[in-house]
């Protein structure tokens, strides 16, 4: 392996191009159009554009990646998390153009990748697992059925997603179905398939996980735990390992279960086994995610273990020295900084990062996608960095994190760094008492008051129109130069963001307004129609999650733009009169 394309962007790319280079490989960037200036595109040995915007058409678009690969004269291809990581038939093209998949192989992708089959997989080797439907549902109605057999709350699922998205949990009956179309729009959007089954959920859970690493020779290792219950929307924002307070019994059975799981499946690779823990002790097996996760590093500065290095060596055919668990080494927390307001609802923000001032000293890792002067863009995902803190103890690191986090400095975007800050202050997470009651929902539940007096709205930004540049990147055959260019040679406005009031729609009481920069994916009820203060009457997506647009008052709906139409925040969709 000496050339490595990656098929991703943003912090993973970085992270990938990092590992690279610590191998001797060179490393070959693939972006699309806003992320043409980006650090990843600047680090890579070699950049070639996607020539496009929309997911579908850059980082999920399998043939047009492929055609670069072979273009650029790679031999491997990794794929990071997200976009196609988790896809088989990806995978499987990958091979049969003649590349190393730094990845497990194809057909285990498929099986684990399923969560149908997963489940049964699990159940095979005598994993814990809640009711669940035997395959995907063919319907909101079918859900419906679900739910009211075996009880509420419920969990929708994508069949073949992952990272939280395409996944959606009913506590109310009346819910259900319009949930499930949300999780199906949503799934089909992230990932090309929209199908979704149906589980149990157990209430005030928190979600653990085991790291696995598998060579292709049969070893498979179970390399620690992580906690990673504090979430929004399914989404997690605060990991660390190893997972806390658990019981020998539980953290037995959970490295247990994964090692077996993975060795039925065939394992290779970094993978990780997923499970919910109930508050009355119960653990039932979650799902499989077939790839690099996100919060990996909490995982690789508790073992010495660096587990991209880690991926690349098995794909070259390394084998494990042993099976053994390692011991752990301290306490890692891992702090996602997304581009996101949590005083509304954590609404994406796209728009110019004007100052990123990381933190730094004794146990502060900073893995970023971003830097100063950066624009984060409407069409992919919210993060952009992510701090992790280490100590000898959970108590060490969470007085390291309380420093870490109020040196950090972005301004531009809204991030969720006043969240995080407010997060360290509670007792239910700090959980000195030893008394840890952070649960999946516990963001949306028990912090909610305290989260809406602690963490005030950020003011709105966009883009200015002409940023400035010094830098030119052009493309000559699709591959990415860069030429310098003395300044003031341009006539530009300078880089940076000029504000939007709130209050522009406040002008007509009847303006419907986008609620975040996105896409207007579908009108929930017609044009026309008699509508009541709070109900659904649109979706949008930003940044591959879906936003519900309210009434903001009762009366006759008219629609002014159409499904399928990009906005920016604050945009007008329709008026209620």
């Amino acid at each position: 392996m000496k050339r490595l394309l990656i098929a991703n962007r943003g912090e993973i790319a970085v992270r990938i191009i990092r590992a690279c280079r610590d191998e001797g490989i060179e490393s070959i960037a693939i972006y699309a159009d806003s992320d043409r200036d980006a650090p990843f595109v600047q680090m890579a040995d070699h950049a070639y554009a996607l020539e496009g915007e929309k997911p579908a058409e850059t980082y999920l678009d399998a043939t047009k990646i492929i055609a670069i690969a072979k273009t650029a004269g790679a031999d491997a291809i990794h794929p990071g998390y997200g976009f196609l990581s988790e896809r088989a038939d990806f995978a499987q093209a990958v091979q049969d153009a003649g590349l190393i998949w730094v990845g497990p192989d194809p057909a285990v992708i498929q099986a684990l990748g399923d969560k149908i089959e997963a489940r049964r997989i699990a159940e095979a080797v005598g994993a814990p697992l809640v009711a669940g439907t035997p395959g995907p549902v063919e319907s909101g109605a079918d859900a419906l059925a679900f739910a009211r057999e075996h009880g509420l709350p419920i969990a929708i699922k994508a069949a073949f997603g992952g990272g939280g998205r395409g996944m959606k949990v009913a506590w109310r009956l009346d819910e259900v179905e319009e949930l499930f179309a949300s999780a199906t729009r949503e799934a089909l959007t992230a990932f090309g398939r929209g199908e979704c089954f149906i589980e149990q959920f157990l209430d005030r859970p928190r979600h653990i996980e085991a790291q696995v690493l598998a060579d292709k020779h049969g070893s498979v290792k179970v390399i620690g735990t992580r906690d990673c219950s504090l979430q929004r929307r399914n989404q997690k924002l605060v990991e660390e390992a190893p997972a806390p307070f658990l019981t020998h019994d539980q953290r037995a059975r959970i490295h247990e279960s994964a090692r077996q799981i993975c060795a039925h499946a065939g394992y290779s690779g970094a993978g990780t086994v997923e499970y919910l823990l109930s508050a009355n002790g119960t653990i039932s097996f979650l799902e499989v995610n077939t790839r690099l996760q996100v919060e990996h590093p909490v995982t690789e500065e508790t073992t010495g273990i660096d587990l991209v290095r880690g991926m690349i060596a098995i794909a070259r055919g390394a084998k494990l020295a042993d099976e053994t668990v390692p011991a752990p080494r301290g306490h890692s927390i891992e702090f996602r900084i997304n581009a996101e307001d949590p005083a509304r609802g954590f609404l994406p923000t796209p728009g110019p990062v004007k100052v990123f001032d990381a933190p730094s000293g004794p146990g502060i890792r900073v893995d970023s996608g971003v830097v100063s002067g950066s624009v984060i863009p409407g069409s992919f995902d919210s993060m952009m960095a992510k701090l992790i803190v280490t100590g000898a103890t959970r108590t060490e690191a969470l007085q390291r994190a309380v420093r870490a986090l109020a040196e950090f400095r972005i301004d531009g975007v809204a991030t969720v760094l006043p969240f995080d800050r407010a997060v360290l202050a509670e007792d239910d997470f700090r959980a000195e008492d030893g008394e840890f009651r952070v649960h999946t929902r516990w963001i949306e539940t028990d912090f909610a008051d305290r989260l809406a007096s602690a963490v005030a709205p950020h003011g709105r930004v966009t883009p200015a129109k002409a940023p400035e540049l010094l830098r030119i990147g052009i493309e000559i055959d699709g591959k990415r130069h860069e030429l310098g260019l003395p300044a003031g040679i341009l006539s530009a406005a300078p880089a940076g963001a000029v504000s939007a009031p709130q209050a522009d729609a406040a002008h007509d009481a009847a303006a419907v307004t986008a609620p975040v920069p996105g896409t207007l994916t579908a009108w929930q009820v017609a044009d026309g129609a008699q509508v009541a203060e709070g109900d659904v009457i649109a979706i949008m997506e930003a940044m591959k999650m879906e936003t519900r647009v309210e009434a903001h008052r009762a009366g006759t709906l008219t629609q002014s733009t159409a499904a399928g139409s990009v906005l920016g925040f604050g945009d007008v969709l329709g008026r209620i009169e």
